[in-house]
């Protein structure tokens, strides 16, 4: 079973795409760090030995911020945002789009599921 930076990799893919699976890791900077480590990259996460192991363990922690290091840095710069009340902040504290998308019509994604608002009722004489 390898286990780093406290996530479970598949057994069955390869080295490159199981690195994936930690939060922080792409497919650009697993390739880097498989040749740091000096492992080969179509070698299966369950072929990896423990030396190979432990030099990916090593080169991540040394080079790279993963999982909750980097999930809690990337909350406190959104929390600084917001604290500054910059337009950025403020689009988050409002849950919209930041980067000067459309809110006619879309962003669903940020906005949420739609909320319908009433019409008045006429009045009858």
């Amino acid at each position: 079973m390898a286990r780093i930076a406290g996530i479970d990799l598949p057994k069955n893919k390869r080295g490159v795409i199981g690195l994936t699976y930690v939060y922080g890791i792409g497919s650009s900077r697993a390739v880097l760090i498989l040749d740091q480590a000096g492992v080969d990259h179509n070698k299966k996460v369950s072929e990896w030995n423990d030396d190979e192991l432990t030099s990916i363990r090593n080169v991540i922690s040394s080079s790279f911020k993963t999982e909750g290091e980097l999930r809690s840095e990337k909350q406190l710069n959104i929390k600084r945002l917001m604290d500054i009340g910059c337009y950025r902040g403020t689009r988050h504290r409002k849950g919209l789009p930041l980067r000067g998308q459309s809110t006619k019509n879309n962003a669903r994604t940020r906005k949420g599921k739609r909320k319908t608002v009433a019409n008045k009722k006429k009045v009858t004489k």
